[in-house]
């Protein structure tokens, strides 16, 4: 498995475009918009792959998200760059499909700011993960009804670009 440090984010306009790069936790500090991906795994019953970010990682521990998530760098695929980390955190590779992007701003924990225009793709598998465990503590598979229940039921479980991405794709997929 071919591993890429994603130390660095490349530094993005409002419309995609790259202007840069900035070390990963300086763009968290200061707020600075970045390219980011996010990935939502379906099995054949409908039922999406959620993941519990490790215990170490630098914000959103311990927190519930979905399959996989993480910021391409400079002059990678951002397609590529998803299945990639998709291998990585989750130890299985699947055809993506582009669903859509936002652009999303929000206070996190230890005094980090999310800014992120996040891709987001959907692929579909019933493979087994085998999980990086420094990336990824737990996962489970989850009904539609089962995520959008939990989610309203307690949101501080939950990513904030996870809450962000999940009524689009409900309303596209359900």
């Amino acid at each position: 498995m071919k591993f890429i440090d994603r130390n660095k984010v490349v530094l993005v306009d409002q419309y995609d475009q790259p202007l840069g790069q900035m070390e990963k936790i300086a763009a968290h500090e200061v707020g600075a918009l970045h390219r980011a991906f996010s990935v939502f795994i379906f099995n054949a019953r409908g039922e999406l792959l959620l993941q519990q970010r490790a215990a170490n990682k630098y914000h959103g521990a311990n927190l519930w998200t979905n399959t996989c998530c993480s910021h391409p760098q400079w002059g990678e695929n951002v397609l590529e760059s998803a299945r990639e980390r998709l291998m990585y955190e989750m130890g299985f590779d699947c055809e993506l499909e582009f669903s859509h992007s936002f652009i999303y701003r929000a206070d996190v924990e230890n005094g980090l700011i999310e800014y992120e225009f996040d891709h987001v793709f959907v692929g579909y598998s019933d493979a087994q993960p085998r999980i990086h465990p420094e990336e990824v503590q737990a996962y489970q598979w989850w009904s539609f009804e089962q995520v959008t229940q939990q989610v309203e039921a307690d949101p501080d479980r939950f990513t904030i670009w996870f809450k962000n991405a999940w009524p689009v794709i409900e309303a596209k997929l359900a």
